[in-house]
């Protein structure tokens, strides 16, 4: 697991630091990386929700003194250590002035610099979106995106999209993300799936929704009637009577669920009036006028 630095995320290089310094550097990072006033920068989003961890950690006396027991573990040591060399070096300096004004000067040895172990902080991730249609998330696509890197160029990607993948579901790219520091591994690129509705369905959960559009002689005969499905065809019974809003059930027509199943088609009743009637037509529904009873109002 690699470990973070909350200090260093808000800008400190020590924990020697008092609450009211963590929340003024908390103010001035959530400031300068708030995803609203970094629009072009991808990764803003991550590294703002770091500095909100960071914050809510340290900010909290009981749990910043748990985080500081890890962070001496894993930072802490090093850095004294490093503090009680940089010490002796300077000790052993002074005396060696000293010993050298009443000694004569030695011949100094090459002293090696200790090699400072540096902490491997993985790359941020980067997140975006694009937009699918119904059709596309259910049976599956390969869709190239393109992304401006963080060195300012262009880079496309090829995203495959499998099938029956859910709305708002994330795929994830490894190592597609912001450059690790000192040795450890790249961001990844998480790309957040959008299904969009199509002319003729709608997306809920599992549940396609489709308008079943029917004439005024249909609705009050009853027929049967043939309702395009997502993949294929069906043939439904139209009850004598029915009304527009009704509706109609197809079981196991609608979305994937991921389990080998499917949701369920579900058709609402839409009873069209024709606008441009014939002559004949026009006597017939007079006829109509004349011979029915019945009032809706």
């Amino acid at each position: 697991m690699i470990f973070k630095d909350y200090y260093k995320i808000l800008g400190f290089e020590t924990n020697k630091v008092s609450a009211e310094e963590i929340k003024l550097k908390y103010r001035e990072q959530a400031k300068k990386y708030h995803p609203d006033l970094n629009e072009n920068q991808n990764y803003s989003e991550d590294r703002f929700k770091d500095i909100n961890e960071a914050y809510r950690i340290l900010s909290n006396p009981s749990s910043r003194r748990k985080y500081d027991r890890q962070w001496n573990t894993n930072i802490g040591r090093r850095k004294n250590r490093e503090e009680n060399k940089d010490n002796m070096k300077q000790s052993d300096s002074v005396f060696g002035e000293i010993i050298n004004m009443f000694f004569g000067a030695k011949k100094e040895k090459r002293e090696k610099k200790p090699k400072i172990r540096e902490i491997k902080i993985k790359g941020e991730n980067i997140e975006t979106a694009i937009d699918v249609s119904i059709e596309e998330a259910f049976f599956g696509v390969n869709k190239k995106i393109s992304l401006r890197a963080i060195d300012g160029k262009m880079k496309t990607f090829t995203v495959k999209i499998p099938a029956g993948i859910r709305n708002n579901e994330k795929i994830r790219l490894v190592g597609q993300g912001k450059k690790g520091e000192n040795g450890a591994k790249n961001g990844d690129l998480l790309i957040r799936i959008n299904i969009l509705n199509s002319k003729n369905f709608r997306l809920q959960g599992r549940t396609l929704y489709t308008d079943l559009k029917i004439t005024p002689w249909e609705a009050a005969l009853g027929s049967r009637i043939a309702i395009s499905t997502i993949d294929g065809e069906e043939t439904v019974y139209i009850n004598q009577g029915i009304q527009s809003g009704e509706k109609i059930r197809l079981s196991q027509k609608g979305y994937q669920d991921g389990k080998g199943g499917r949701g369920d088609l579900i058709a609402e009743v839409k009873i069209v009036v024709p606008k441009n009637l014939s002559q004949d037509e026009i006597k017939l529904y007079e006829k109509l006028k004349e011979v029915s009873t019945f009032n809706p109002r």
